[in-house]
């Protein structure tokens, strides 16, 4: 791959694989510890990922158990899940946390549709401002030295580059949509 194009590419990369990490914490009715993703616990006063203080299990399809290595912090985790938007109560038994996830109504599966979808939205359009980065760059490099012929090539790259990462993305979106539809 060219070098002048290749930076535009990694950008790209960079952009659906934030997307697929954000979709991935998104809860489809069955438990998937990547929901937990996000939630940080006060770790002796520094802001530690849940997943650094306790080994997370899937018991049940519905069901994440949360065992942190250190019997003092199961408070400590239990606040931190509380106050994040999970919307999910946490139960404890002095030892282990569980989270049981309800079965998803079916209003509730079309607003997370949507939102996926308007994710996928954002992401389009996250690729198409690279894209459009990417041209004015090579618009810059047409004024100084290189043929137009050469600029014209190095655009129709782009676009070949912005087509695919717009197909992944709808792949991707269908393909979150597929799962959480599905009761």
């Amino acid at each position: 791959m060219d070098e002048r194009i290749k930076v535009y590419d990694e950008k790209m990369t960079k952009t659906y694989n934030s997307l697929l990490a954000e979709f991935g914490t998104i809860r489809a009715g069955r438990a998937n510890p990547n929901v937990l993703n996000k939630i940080k616990v006060d770790y002796y006063g520094t802001p530690t990922p849940l997943q650094q203080v306790g080994n997370i299990t899937v018991p049940e399809p519905r069901i994440l158990q949360i065992q942190p290595w250190e019997a003092s912090m199961v408070k400590v985790i239990e606040k931190a899940i509380m106050t994040s938007d999970l919307g999910i109560n946490p139960t404890n038994d002095g030892r282990v946390i569980r989270l049981v996830f309800p079965e998803l109504t079916e209003e509730r599966r079309k607003d997370l549709v949507k939102d996926i979808k308007k994710k996928g939205e954002a992401g389009k359009v996250a690729i198409r401002n690279i894209r459009r980065d990417a041209n004015d760059a090579l618009k810059k490099l047409g004024k100084a030295d290189v043929s137009e012929d050469e600029v014209k090539e190095l655009e129709e790259k782009v676009q070949k580059l912005t087509d695919k990462y717009i197909k992944e993305i709808d792949k991707a979106v269908d393909e979150k949509s597929k799962e959480i539809l599905t009761v």
